[in-house]
């Protein structure tokens, strides 16, 4: 079954994303799913995971803002150990989207708290 958000007529669904005709959580949802599979593709040769070294790469150049403690491969190393749930080594897109609601619960915490704040 093809989404009809992920296979919009004319450009390329990178740019249609960009275009006006998608919200912004929408947008941000394709965002996601295609970095994902950009380092599947690009570095992985098992079909739809990610490799250590892969994930790595993704770290440093997707979220190295909000993982500064993953620069160095032991935290990396730890982070992967801990997402990879089935220990085959290599990150499923279902053990990478562990990883992004780990990262927006602290993020969504700090914001309802400056909300918070704001409104005091």
């Amino acid at each position: 079954m093809v989404l009809p958000f992920l296979s919009p007529p004319g450009p390329s669904r990178s740019e249609a994303v960009m275009a006006d005709c998608y919200t912004e959580l929408e947008k941000a949802v394709v965002v996601l799913v295609e970095n994902f599979y950009k380092y599947v593709s690009k570095y992985s040769l098992v079909k739809n995971k990610i490799s250590k070294s892969s994930f790595r790469k993704m770290l440093q150049h997707e979220l190295n803002h909000m993982l500064t403690d993953t620069g160095n491969r032991k935290a990396a190393d730890k982070l992967i150990q801990n997402l990879d749930a089935n220990h085959d080594g290599r990150i499923s897109f279902d053990e990478y989207w562990t990883l992004i609601g780990g990262i927006t619960s602290p993020i969504a915490n700090l914001i309802r708290e400056q909300e918070q704040q704001n409104s005091s």
